[in-house]
């Protein structure tokens, strides 16, 4: 692979890793790293301090000063695009030949740059963008934000068509890839990167069932509202709430019951010993793009999962979950399971495809192979 070089741009800052996105990137860049890829790492900086951590992993570190003003939201470009761009970046790609991977939609600004048409373009892409935005949207209280996440899902549906110029694209999951595929060739299937290496499950039982994700997110604060107005407001089992900067509506939902509690602002290490030590985690979501990272983590550190469809369809981690798509069916999950110990043959089964299917080590030697074709 070019002596095993290549350059990858991302979208933010990927450390600390602690939400879905930077999270797959992180590990990506940890996974290439132990394979001995040499990495060239750009990074647009807006709301993340740079990390020293990131020298240990790659040859090189550069940042660029994401451009927020407000007048880029006139632009025919996604907002999300057209301030991560950088005369600086493409005069530091333009230094080498060596191969380039856009993580997400959002890094995609010089993917149809003339000047790097004779490069190997791989795109990650992290969600059917404008499908996302579409629902930000429908959660979304303020009228300005409606508006925004509105405005540029019709952008980025337009944007998308940047990946036709991408030699691959990389796509995170499963249902991601097969409608990709309708719009592109070269579309191929390389599941998340993660911080898990194996399955590690405690014994016994919990006595909490915990749902976690950064509430500051439109869908993950739509979820927690569910799970209390509308599933253990109906039974007596406990929850923990846990995330970032929760808003003052599900502060006040949660404060109508003892038996709920939030834990807010805690950290990645935090949350994780709460996955270990609940009884349930209870994942659901309202869009089926992507893959969460969440449920990743919930089933190799955790014990009983109960999700609704629209998280695990297309992601081959169904057998793994217990699935309940009503309120009435959840509650009645969680009772049941909330008094049954793991079965640790349960810890079997989901070595045999987490250890396979979403394996970093497996999934970084699929992107350097789909670079060496081109080479």
């Amino acid at each position: 692979m070019n002596s095993k070089h290549i350059h990858i741009i991302s979208f933010n800052v990927p450390f600390p890793a602690n939400y879905g996105g930077v999270i797959d990137v992180f590990y990506k860049i940890k996974a290439l790293h132990q394979q001995g890829v040499k990495i060239h790492l750009h990074c647009f900086e807006y709301d993340r301090a740079e990390a020293e951590i990131l020298q240990k992993y790659c040859v090189s570190v550069n940042y660029y000063k994401r451009k927020m003003g407000a007048i880029n939201l006139l632009s025919p470009l996604p907002f999300v695009v057209v301030t991560r761009s950088s005369e600086t970046l493409i005069n530091n790609l333009l230094k080498d030949t060596y191969p380039i991977l856009f993580e997400g939609l959002h890094s995609c600004f010089y993917v149809n740059d003339a000047r790097l048409n004779n490069r190997i373009k791989i795109v990650r892409t992290h969600n059917i963008e404008h499908d996302y935005y579409t629902n930000l949207a429908s959660v979304e209280k303020s009228v300005f934000k409606k508006i925004y996440f509105t405005s540029e899902s019709k952008k980025l549906k337009r944007f998308e068509a940047v990946l036709g110029k991408a030699n691959y694209v990389a796509a995170i999951s499963a249902g991601d890839a097969k409608e990709l595929s309708k719009r592109y060739k070269n579309v191929h299937h390389i599941t998340a990167f993660h911080p898990n290496e194996e399955v590690k499950i405690l014994e016994g039982k919990g006595d909490f069932c915990l749902y976690h994700g950064n509430l500051e997110v439109g869908e993950n604060n739509e979820a927690a509202l569910h799970l209390v107005n509308k599933v253990f407001s109906k039974i007596k089992t406990p929850l923990i709430i846990a995330g970032h900067n929760p808003n003052k509506e599900l502060i006040e939902a949660v404060a109508q019951h003892t038996h709920i509690q939030l834990k807010a602002n805690i950290s990645t290490s935090q949350i994780d010993e709460l996955i270990k030590s609940a009884q349930i985690n209870v994942l659901p979501t309202f869009q089926a793009t992507g893959i969460k990272l969440k449920l990743l983590a919930a089933l190799f550190i955790g014990r009983f999962c109960i999700v609704n469809l629209p998280m695990v369809v297309n992601t081959g981690l169904e057998s793994l979950c217990t699935i309940a798509d009503s309120p009435q069916a959840m509650a009645t999950a969680i009772v049941t399971l909330f008094e049954k110990p793991f079965d640790m043959a349960e810890k079997q089964k989901r070595e045999v495809i987490l250890n396979t299917a979403f394996s970093n080590v497996e999934n970084a030697k699929k992107l350097i192979e789909l670079i060496e074709l081109f080479l």
